[in-house]
């Protein structure tokens, strides 16, 4: 039996190293190859400095710390994208900000619409009205977000790519208030107004088909906690196919592509897949289980313990979380481990040195 299980772990990891870099790591899940432990990817948690000096034993938390905790904690890959608001132009909604990181220091009361009601939205051309970029400059731009992320991180996975795909983009110009009031009046000519931003979006997509960048990250929140806010057949009749436009650019171009979405986007898997994506990251609220069965083979796919097992619970109930994660993941190829809602500062240290033991227990194959 002994001699069985050693054989059908040989051809499993075939291949792979068991020394192999944690940047390694996270190219063999992007290409499914099975290696001998799951690799991570976590959301913030370099912002939590009491954990980076417990973990690393440094004083001062400066970019060496970061290095060495990123390796230490087996990240095999950092998220990150280059196209944010700031590439609207002015048409941007100022909506606050909560406190999240260390010191409330992202707190922010600013809250303004720049469109007055839904006849101004419906009258706005995205495409005519918004900025349009030299191509050669978003390539260099691009480029330079690329080495600037593997000068950080050179023993990572690192990515570039957009923000503001598709409903993240009008959520950043309209608000909240002002999308739903717009969606819920007349969904077609809110759709027709998401038609024409995702024509403006192109440009962003065709450069960075063109850049250096393998490793392309495309952030969406379509959704949110409870699951769709509009109809799920205007999703697939506007915001699906736009995907399919953008990503063509970056098949032709051989990139590997992972989408991100908060929220449940459990009803949305099957078409996000067959748009051309080569891995999910998700929340905890989006079923990963139906994932590793279905595509666990074909696609990888990043989480999804919730943040809140480790701000409120116990060291059972962490070590629990994990475990379910690794039940769905582990034996899937392309699966790297997070917590799906991020790791904020606020996180009881010892809760993240027991989720970090537990990740390196039961993420063993």
């Amino acid at each position: 039996m002994k001699r069985l299980i050693a054989k059908q772990f040989k051809q499993l990891t075939k291949g792979t190293s068991l020394s192999m870099t944690n940047r390694e790591y996270g190219m063999a899940a992007l290409n499914l190859q099975m290696t001998d432990k799951v690799c991570r990817m976590e959301y913030s948690v370099l912002g939590h400095e009491e954990l980076l000096k417990r973990v690393t034993g440094r004083e001062t938390v400066n970019e060496d710390t970061m290095r060495d905790f990123m390796n230490r904690w087996d990240i095999c890959m950092t998220w990150n994208t280059m196209v944010f608001s700031d590439y609207l132009g002015p048409y941007v909604t100022k909506m606050g900000h909560a406190s999240y990181a260390a010191g409330s220091t992202d707190f922010n009361r600013d809250v303004r619409c720049c469109f007055e009601d839904e006849d101004e939205v419906f009258s706005f051309d995205p495409y005519a009205k918004l900025p349009h970029y030299d191509e050669a400059e978003l390539i260099r731009q691009f480029n330079e977000n690329c080495d600037e992320q593997n000068a950080f991180s050179p023993d990572t996975v690192n990515t570039t790519g957009t923000y503001i795909t598709a409903m993240s983009g009008l959520i950043e110009m309209l608000g909240w208030e002002l999308l739903l009031t717009c969606a819920g009046i007349d969904s077609e000519r809110f759709g027709e107004f998401l038609d024409r931003y995702t024509l403006w979006m192109e440009q962003f997509f065709r450069a960075l088909a063109k850049s250096k960048a393998p490793v392309v990250m495309i952030h969406d929140d379509i959704v949110w906690t409870e699951g769709a806010f509009i109809n799920p057949g205007w999703y697939r009749k506007h915001i699906f196919p736009a995907y399919e436009r953008y990503l063509s650019y970056l098949h032709d171009a051989g990139k590997k592509i992972i989408f991100t979405s908060d929220g449940n986007y459990t009803e949305f898997i099957d078409d996000i897949a067959a748009c051309g994506i080569d891995s999910f990251v998700l929340e905890p609220t989006t079923d990963m289980a139906y994932i590793a069965k279905k595509y666990g083979k074909t696609h990888g796919f990043v989480g999804n313990a919730d943040t809140r097992v480790l701000l409120l619970g116990g060291k059972e109930d962490i070590r629990r979380e994990v475990q379910r994660c690794m039940n769905i993941g582990r034996d899937c190829p392309g699966f790297i481990m997070a917590v799906g809602n991020h790791i904020p500062a606020n996180t009881p240290v010892d809760s993240c040195l027991w989720y970090d033991e537990f990740c390196k227990e039961y993420g063993r194959r």
